[in-house]
């Protein structure tokens, strides 16, 4: 599809347009649980599969095709191409039975023709933009601001679309009036140009179609016998001979305005979507989005969205002791290289989870820990973090989709280890942690610190210590 790349610009334009009406934290979110979807099955997190994951996100948008104008402005220059392409050629062979039609006046609008055709595809390349007033009366033509470094080349895609036009009904009308007409034609110029001279231009304008149709190659008799002057317009020469000369204008029409148009119109077919492209790696939603995917999401308390405001450090959440529990999970590398022995002791099974660790992995991480507190009578799970590091999305979503496999009893702590872990973290740290705690909305999620172990789990912990003696 020639527009697939204009399109997915201008999809990705909109769709950063509407993501301005939400929350920075949202589509943070948003876009790093994609990146991470993506590397969990191993593909790469391009512009096209972000489009089709926001597809499934929102409810369908009304049907609005904003290259409809382009497609209008583009059958205008057909038929408008279509129309001239006939009148030209009915004013190029016009004979009324006196004067010849002159070759040299064909070659000449021919090399005009194909002038235009280069000026058109290089004001395209170089960004110009002549029709800029015919894209002002055209209201509603481009004015999606991403369509607006793609205008010059579709402004030549349809200027080639008309030419191509212009050009294919100029050979037919030729075509027709040699059938229907009896054409005579010749050659003459104001110049001092000699038969020699002027077979020599007609040879090497001939040349790419000399093999393929010798009719259509002038010989040298034909050049000196239908050349004719002001003053005499009859002459001698043969009028049998003035009609050979139109398979040479054919010709000279289809290589030098036919074959031309069709391969720049195929070249402005493939340059807007390389534009396209170009510009759809520069938008600065683009570079925006890249971020948002490459950085983990971060909850940092603060509930505004002024960048000067300080984050909230007031919580109404209080630390709870430790309890007694059967699993331990080392989140995003907490507690390395060692746990103390005072946290590690008595407990069933010390997993690792979070941080670089694929979705899968954490999902098995879950599913183990489930059998494990399904045996227990007051399963409980102590989940290490590093105190100086704010709570992040991904452990939000683990937590989310722990508590849904996990019994409904299950006691979750967050215990959050200070630099030096026989140190208790610094209050601000920890007041972190209780806010995200306390927004996660569920009572059975608590926060401790290593030196408020429960009754219960030190007496459990001295069974356990016992039973290994």
């Amino acid at each position: 599809m020639p527009d697939s790349g204009i399109r997915q610009l201008l999809e990705f334009d909109s769709q950063v347009k509407r993501d301005s009406d939400q929350s920075p934290a949202f589509l943070h979110r948003r876009d790093r649980r994609f990146a991470l979807d993506c590397r969990d099955r191993g593909l790469s997190p391009t512009p096209q599969r972000w489009l089709e994951h926001v597809r499934r996100l929102r409810p369908p948008l009304p049907a609005d095709d904003p290259l409809r104008p382009w497609r209008r402005l583009t059958t205008g220059f057909a038929l408008a191409g279509l129309i001239t392409g006939v009148i030209a050629m009915l004013g190029l062979l016009f004979y009324d039975g006196g004067q010849r039609i002159n070759l040299t006046v064909i070659l000449a609008f021919v090399m005009l023709h194909c002038l235009l055709a280069v000026i058109t595809t290089v004001q395209a390349f170089a960004g110009w933009q002549p029709w800029r007033w015919l894209l002002r009366k055209l209201k509603g033509t481009g004015t999606a601001s991403a369509l607006r470094p793609l205008q010059p080349m579709l402004m030549a895609r349809a200027a080639h679309t008309g030419g191509l036009v212009f050009g294919l009904a100029g050979l037919a009308t030729l075509l027709v009036l040699v059938v229907v007409q009896d054409l005579a034609f010749g050659w003459s110029t104001t110049l001092d140009t000699g038969p020699d001279r002027y077979y020599q231009l007609l040879a090497t304008v001939a040349a790419p179609w000399q093999s393929l149709w010798p009719a259509a190659f002038p010989d040298r008799e034909l050049v000196e016998a239908t050349r004719f002057f002001r003053s005499n317009s009859g002459g001698t020469a043969n009028p049998a001979l003035w009609g050979r000369w139109w398979p040479f204008v054919a010709m000279v029409w289809t290589t030098y305005v036919i074959i031309p148009r069709l391969v720049l119109l195929a070249l402005a077919t493939i340059h807007p979507g390389i534009r396209a492209r170009r510009e759809l790696a520069r938008h600065p939603g683009m570079i925006a989005l890249q971020y948002r995917m490459e950085t983990p999401a971060l909850d940092t308390g603060n509930r505004h969205n002024d960048a000067a405001d300080q984050p909230d450090i007031n919580t109404s959440g209080q630390l709870h002791p430790l309890p007694a529990g059967q699993v331990l999970i080392r989140w995003a590398g907490a507690g390395e290289p060692e746990l103390p022995d005072t946290l590690a002791a008595g407990y069933h099974l010390i997993l690792a989870a979070g941080g670089n660790a694929a979705l899968a992995h954490d999902n098995e991480i879950i599913e183990t820990a489930g059998k494990t507190l399904a045996e227990a009578r007051s399963p409980a799970v102590a989940v290490i973090t590093r105190s100086w590091e704010p709570p992040t999305g991904e452990l939000a979503d683990f937590l989310q989709l722990a508590r849904k496999s996990w019994p409904a009893t299950t006691v979750i702590a967050l215990v959050p280890l200070a630099a030096q872990p026989d140190q208790p973290p610094p209050d601000h740290q920890v007041n972190q942690w209780l806010r995200f705690a306390e927004r996660t909305g569920d009572s059975r999620i608590i926060v401790s610190t290593p030196d408020m172990i429960s009754p219960e789990s030190r007496i459990h912990r001295a069974l356990q210590d016992e039973y290994r003696e």
